[in-house]
């Protein structure tokens, strides 16, 4: 009876042994898919910082209003200064 008492807890302490490492490699794996979608990300959120960057150019969007907008400049009597008192 003692015999067989030690032989189920050795096989329990094995069987959570083995688990463990298994889940243990599992989980390496899966943080290693997570740092390189992390990686992927972080490049594509740069790629997209710069297209946003040229997108929003001065000489761009300048361009787009005199061309597709007709937009022009204004004539000096157009504008209107306000005094700045601080």
């Amino acid at each position: 009876m003692l015999f067989v008492s030690c032989t189920i807890i050795v096989i329990f302490i094995l069987t959570f042994y083995i688990w463990h490492q298994m889940e243990s490699i599992r989980i390496g794996y899966e943080i290693g898919k997570l740092e390189e979608k992390v990686l992927t990300l972080g490049r594509q959120v740069d790629e997209l910082q710069a297209e946003k960057s040229s997108l929003l150019s001065l000489d761009r969007v300048e361009k787009i209003a005199k061309e597709e907008l007709n937009l022009v400049e204004p004539k000096k009597e157009q504008l209107v200064y306000d005094e700045f008192i601080p």
